[in-house]
């Protein structure tokens, strides 16, 4: 999965989208101008293959949220969690509500899906997770999270959790050095690990690990680890779905060594599909030097992430459960306007 310089494909971007190695795209801030303008970029990277590349973006809400001007601005999770344990039912139908929301707007312009949820617990020490994360209790994470997952696949959104097995407990930011975690596995097991254990048989299609180091269990970042992707993952857990790797271009993932290493470790750990983005020099030097076989299976688990059904951006605008749920996350949100967006 690549990315883009700007807001209209290049000639030579046009060509690295049609290479056999690249499978998808993903979107950034400086890819969008306004909702028809994103829409028309969709349609066009669509067209260029058969079946079309993935189209994923970062759309959480609050500090994560790519594409502002024409789409609801959301809150972050944490103003979903935060009244989970006096009004759960409540919690579970805004929830609802925000999944579906944020999934039908990207959906009406043609992205296929967002690296969403975060399962994230919030210990409170992360600055890069914070309000990120729908809550510190796991328990509450998994309610709320089934509530906003099952809102995205009403919108024809498939969910991608992230990040596994957990980034909420170090302080260090992944995009800006390697985090270490230095908990015992099974200390994680019941705490961390609960969400994706108990959501990656039905609710989640894809799921993304962290570029952090569990020491007490493995010496590789989990992303690049066949113990946590293939033993806890596959195995331990029955995941079926699609693993994607971060950002192979953070900080975190520079143990490995360079573009190429990084790409080849991921995939021969167990990821599916691998995120170099941010380095366009990158690309080339993956897509020219990577030897990979094809694989069905890899395929089949990527084809159910492609979006489907979405409703016409004006149909959708006009609709009453759209104006309904823009009204529900006006009512419990706070003020959108204090919150930062991350480039």
């Amino acid at each position: 999965m690549v990315d883009l310089l700007g807001t209209t494909l290049s000639q030579e971007e046009k060509e690295i989208l049609q290479h056999p190695l690249v499978g998808g795209v993903i979107l950034f801030s400086r890819n969008f101008e306004t909702a028809s303008q994103i829409e028309s970029l969709c349609s066009e990277i669509h067209a260029l293959r058969q079946p079309h590349l993935l189209i994923a973006v970062d759309h959480e809400g609050g500090r994560v949220q790519r594409f502002r001007k024409g789409f609801t601005r959301l809150p972050p999770v944490a103003a979903i969690g935060k009244e989970f344990h006096q009004h759960p039912q409540l919690t579970r139908e805004r929830a609802e509500q925000t999944g579906w929301l944020m999934a039908a707007e990207l959906r009406a312009v043609g992205v296929d899906f967002s690296f969403a949820p975060v399962l994230d617990l919030d210990y409170g020490v992360s600055e890069v997770i914070g309000d990120r994360a729908f809550h510190r209790d796991p328990k509450a994470v998994i309610d709320i999270a089934r509530a906003y997952i099952h809102g995205m696949r009403r919108a024809w959104m498939s969910a991608v959790g992230k990040h596994f097995p957990g980034h909420g407990a170090v302080e260090v930011d992944s995009h800006l050095g390697l985090p270490v975690d230095n908990r015992y596995f099974e200390d994680m097991l019941q705490a961390d690990m609960l969400p994706f254990a108990q959501l990656c048989q039905k609710e989640l299609a894809g799921i993304m690990p962290a570029h952090i180091v569990y020491e007490q269990s493995d010496e590789l970042p989990a992303g690049f680890s066949r113990f946590w992707l293939q033993e806890v993952l596959r195995e331990r857990f029955g995941f079926q779905g699609a693993i994607l790797s971060d950002d192979l271009s953070m900080e975190g993932a520079a143990i490995v060594g360079g573009p190429l290493e990084r790409a080849e470790a991921a995939l021969e750990a167990g990821c599916d599909m691998v995120l170099v983005c941010n380095n366009p020099g990158s690309v080339v030097e993956v897509i020219d030097g990577l030897n990979i076989k094809p694989d069905p299976l890899r395929h089949a688990r990527l084809v159910r992430l492609h979006g489907r059904h979405a409703m016409p951006r004006e149909e959708l605008l006009s609709s009453s459960e759209w104006k309904q749920a823009v009204e529900t996350i006006a009512g419990y949100s706070p003020d959108p306007e204090m919150e930062l967006n991350l480039a």
